[in-house]
């Protein structure tokens, strides 16, 4: 990464900001869509091993493991952390706090919360198997979490329960809790319905009490939500989307896909399943050791639009998808805000589609239509983030233009996110013409799915088509229904399909180092590439890649290094500074 781009050198966290477009619409007609991939990358969070409390090399915990009085967080309205229910101070017989070597803010104070739901309905009891391995896989998570770290266990039924602590607080991680809390689950019992709304409303509560900047839900789940109507999942949702990050993950042969990925994309998590039971451990292992190397709580994309451009949307299309919204109306810049949370070293990309008019714009020079930015959270007692060094906003420009062979090119990445999102509906719509008893329309969805996931590269969601159908050209789309599929693997699949491939590269590579920034036929913006030294302020397959973006001295808006006048108040900017 360059200065120009990462915005800062060694020490500290990293944050890059590539944007990959095709600047060329048609100026006939009315409103247009405007479609461009933006590729965030973190990189220097931190510790890149989380610590295993098991591990002897680590730094034990200083409370001792037989004490009664290991600290308690409860919940309430002032939030008060490492505290006991009584409200006093919490014992350490050293005289001193936890040591947090890993999953650790300024000062040492842990960053992760954690609430582990285990559903505890009737379904889990049979195989019996299956009932063992979620007590398991939730005692494997608890015995990683770092001293210090807030957790709690909760048993989802048709209600919501505490398990550990026993009252409706959290505990403070520490081998004597931990070792208490593998006891509570291992004497869980199943039975009762499922309420998802009301396991996710509890952990919320617990979570809104802390001040750990990152809170986190781990939730399994062998059944569907029979329960809605106790409590609906999706005002749940409402109340609590953008307040925690929930991994939703399915076991045994009833879930329901499609409301998992409605959890999961609501609250910026992700959907897993495991087909034997004896491999969820393992899973929440890897899981919570992904979760102990995050140490940026929030990083948030700013895109602040042209007059005239409005924008449609903002999701999340890698690793997995994830719905976008903007935090309230736009600021004084203009700039709508989308809270992106819990970041580690890791890239994740976004699809920004704008509109705009083309009549009574220039044709024949590139305008801009918004600007794209990152920005730390706001300050505040949970949000004391790692620092993070920012790149530079960047331009989204257009180029209006009568000629059709240009304004029909779509950007390489763009394209593959768009046939991402068409196999996905392609393998809802498989499942959802199985489960009505119209075989012949589920093998037709099912062959476009499995065209697109070739087309896409999507080799695990593949290997899943294989048990539902006998492909006979992956490339063509050609396949027919096993006669023994099991409905579940429906599930599998959706799950599957969930987690997209990374994309192509932009359209050219970054020039060698020494070579001019932008070369003819450039596409694709990055922390590889310096400003446009020439016109051009956009990527394509035929057009130099966009400029960063300079302020205004006449307003608070951005415009490109290159532009001649602002798009936000027209100031001439040939004599800006």
């Amino acid at each position: 990464m360059t200065p120009e781009s990462s915005g800062g050198g060694a020490g500290g966290a990293t944050a890059a900001l590539e944007t990959s477009q095709s600047k060329y619409l048609s100026a006939s007609g009315g409103e247009q869509e405007m479609h461009i991939v933006l590729t965030v990358r973190v990189e220097g969070t931190g510790p890149t091993r989380p610590t295993d409390p098991r591990d002897p090399t680590q730094p034990t915990d200083l409370t001792d493991p037989t004490d009664p009085t290991d600290p308690i967080v409860s919940t309430g309205p002032t939030g008060h952390s490492g505290r006991s229910p009584d409200g006093d101070a919490p014992h350490h017989p050293d005289g001193d706090a936890p040591r947090h070597p890993a999953g650790a803010g300024p000062g040492g104070a842990p960053l992760l919360a954690q609430v582990l739901v285990v559903d505890c309905s009737g379904s889990m009891t049979w195989p019996q198997e299956k009932f063992r391995a979620a007590r398991q896989a939730a005692a494997a998570a608890v015995r990683m979490l770092p001293a210090g770290t807030r957790f709690a266990v909760v048993q989802g039924t048709e209600d919501a329960t505490m398990v550990f602590p026993a009252h409706e607080g959290m505990a403070v991680s520490s081998a004597g809790q931990r070792r208490r809390a593998e006891a509570a689950l291992q004497g869980l019992t199943a039975g009762g319905g499922t309420c998802i709304g009301a396991w996710l409303d509890l952990a919320g509560r617990l979570l809104a009490a802390q001040d750990a900047p990152i809170g986190h839900v781990l939730l399994l789940t062998d059944g569907r939500n029979e329960h809605d109507r106790t409590m609906p999942l999706d005002a749940v949702l409402d109340t609590w989307e953008g307040r925690f990050v929930c991994d939703a993950w399915g076991i045994g042969d009833g879930w329901d896909a499609g409301e998992l990925l409605r959890v999961a994309r609501r609250l910026h998590g992700s959907v897993g399943a495991v087909r034997e039971e004896a491999a969820l451990p393992g899973e929440y292992e890897k899981l919570t050791a992904r979760l102990l190397t995050k140490t940026v709580p929030e990083l948030t994309v700013e895109v602040t639009p042209a007059p005239g451009t409005a924008i449609r949307y903002l999701k999340q299309v890698f690793p997995t998808e994830a719905d976008l919204e903007p935090g309230g109306p736009p600021g004084p810049d203009g700039a709508y805000r989308y809270t992106t949370r819990a970041w580690g070293d890791e890239t994740r990309r976004y699809h920004l589609c704008l509109t705009a008019d083309p009549t009574g714009r220039p044709r024949g020079e590139d305008l801009q239509l918004a600007a794209v930015g990152l920005a730390r959270p706001a300050a505040g007692p949970a949000m004391a983030p790692t620092a993070v060094r920012l790149p530079p906003p960047r331009a989204c420009v257009v180029h209006w233009t009568e000629d059709p062979a240009l304004s029909r090119h779509t950007d390489t990445q763009v394209a593959h996110f768009q046939l991402y999102g068409r196999f996905g509906q392609a393998v809802a719509a498989a499942a959802a013409a199985y489960r009505r008893g119209d075989r012949e329309a589920a093998e037709r969805h099912l062959g476009e799915g499995v065209r697109l996931a070739h087309a896409v590269g999507a080799t695990r969601p593949l290997a899943d088509f294989r048990r539902l159908a006998d492909i006979e050209d992956a490339a063509a789309g050609r396949l027919r229904l096993r006669p023994d599929l099991a409905p579940i693997d429906f599930e599998h699949l959706i799950t599957a399909s969930s987690h997209s491939t990374y994309g192509p590269e932009p359209d050219a590579p970054a020039p060698p180092p020494g070579a001019p920034p932008h070369p003819p036929g450039g596409a694709g913006t990055g922390p590889d590439r310096g400003p446009d030294p020439g016109p051009g302020t956009a990527c394509s397959a035929t057009a130099p890649a966009p400029a960063f973006t300079g302020p205004c001295p006449a307003c608070d808006g951005r415009a490109p290094l290159t532009a001649r006048f602002c798009p936000r108040c027209g100031h001439d900017l040939r004599e800006r500074p």
